[in-house]
């Protein structure tokens, strides 16, 4: 669809203002206070910016998410200077991979790029925690604040501002710039005629608690065969203990298998933890809550990242790895190389040269992220044929030196100039196109 010419949902209707009405309440608005939003709106702030950060719900708050981060993003929360030390946080050193009969651990690798461990912290506390962080730096935080639809100047088309709902009143917001970080369902992205490009993978995670004296364990652990009678399906399942007297258990599936839209994933996660072990605890009468899903947008499947006034982050831009289905560390990531963006573009003299420096933000993803992404859209591709992902399983699990290749590559974890699948893995994502 054209940027220039998008179309308008009748759900999303505009709201124009005029130059003369247009007053600010705000430099920039950043749209849901997730990773990508908090994580953005925190550095603006850094920059000396003033930022609102609206929030349609109200901390603590769920969020379906298998709750592992990889060194990818703890790096982030160490560069915001997140207490990761404190009470609450779970360290883990690497990947248990269960899968070809074979069950063995693998360590994050040590690189200078990203510390040599992962963390454990679930939604519930984790998104409030860079949100509150966020508020350290300075941004004004509005929760239960739903956003409905932009504001446009009548004359330039931009957006100026947002309108929403708050405690049931119809209100507006007025800024410079709006941030989208309001996840894959992004109201604001679909009003702009932003609409999911169909020709990139999307995947469905589905996750629930049980207590368990599983619940400290020094690995996160996936399950590379996740079986529906005889078919193997693409996708892996988890076991991330929490470290408070509870695991995180759950499944990612993608959509390049045929049997994607048959599948009833809550009861294919019972299915499968009705195999293991009893003692590990994970029963009906051990679950703690219901079993939640949600969709997981991959390999940049909303483009472009900017248009007329509106910024994408995260989820809004399906900016989650369709390797392994990360999302925190993109979103975290996407967030702060946006924010650089729109501090260097409000400091431009001129509309013209802001706008100019915005619409480089969409290449500055690609050349950062879009022929790794390409690879993971192949490699999707691949195992969603019948026999391939068992045959790769099979095959691969047995060798530990090419289990941890594959550990880096499906990671994203490489050093510039590190070891020869580093160099490997960086190359084919030069030469991969970025489309």
């Amino acid at each position: 669809m054209s940027e220039s010419a998008p179309a308008r949902p009748r759900s999303a209707p505009f709201h124009r203002t005029s130059a003369s009405e247009s007053g600010r309440d705000a430099d920039v608005i950043v749209v849901g206070a997730g990773p990508a939003g908090s994580t953005t709106a925190f550095y603006l702030a850094q920059a000396g910016l003033t930022v609102l950060l609206l929030e349609k719900t109200r901390f603590p708050r769920e969020k379906v998410c298998g709750d592992g981060l990889t060194p990818r993003a703890v790096k982030q929360l160490i560069d915001m200077g997140v207490d990761i030390d404190a009470p609450g946080w779970i360290r883990n050193r690497g990947l248990r991979v269960v899968g070809g009969g074979l069950r063995f651990e693998l360590d994050w690798p040590e690189l200078s790029s990203f510390p040599d461990f992962g963390l454990v912290r679930t939604r519930k506390d984790f998104d409030q925690i860079v949100a509150d962080n966020a508020v350290r730096a300075g941004v004004t935080l509005l929760q239960g604040v739903n956003v409905t639809g932009p504001i446009l100047d009548e004359r330039s088309g931009h957006v100026v501002g947002v309108t929403a709902k708050q405690d049931g009143e119809e209100v507006a917001f007025r800024s410079r710039l709006v941030v989208a970080a309001d996840g894959n369902s992004t109201r604001l992205s679909l009003a702009m005629g932003l609409h999911k490009r169909q020709d990139r993978p999307m995947g469905v995670a589905v996750r629930t608690y049980f207590t368990s004296p599983r619940h400290d364990d020094d690995y996160l652990e996936t399950w590379l065969e996740l079986w529906d009678g005889d078919t193997l399906l693409p996708g892996y399942g988890w076991i991330f203990g929490v470290g408070d007297g509870t695991s995180n258990v759950g499944l990612g599936l993608l959509n390049t298998s045929d049997a994607f839209k048959n599948i009833d994933y809550r009861d294919l996660l019972r299915r499968w933890v009705k195999n293991m072990p009893a003692e590990w605890g994970y029963s009906e009468e051990n679950m703690i809550g219901p079993v939640r899903g949600a969709a997981l947008p991959m390999g940049f499947n909303r483009q472009p990242h900017y248009t007329r006034g509106l910024v994408l982050v995260g989820d809004a831009g399906g900016m989650i790895n369709p390797f392994n289905g990360e999302g925190i560390a993109y979103a975290m990531e996407t967030g702060r190389t946006a924010a650089d963006a729109v501090v260097t573009a409000l400091s431009q003299p001129t509309p013209a040269r802001r706008e100019r420096v915005l619409r480089a933000y969409p290449q500055i993803l690609k050349d950062a992220y879009g022929g790794y992404f390409t690879l993971g859209r192949y490699f999707v591709e691949a195992i969603g044929r019948p026999g391939v992902m068992n045959f790769a399983t099979r095959h691969a699990m047995p060798h530990p030196r090419l289990m941890r290749f594959a550990l880096k590559l499906l990671g994203n974890l490489t050093d510039p100039r590190g070891d020869a699948s580093d160099r490997i893995i960086n190359a084919l994502s030069k030469v991969a196109p970025s489309a």
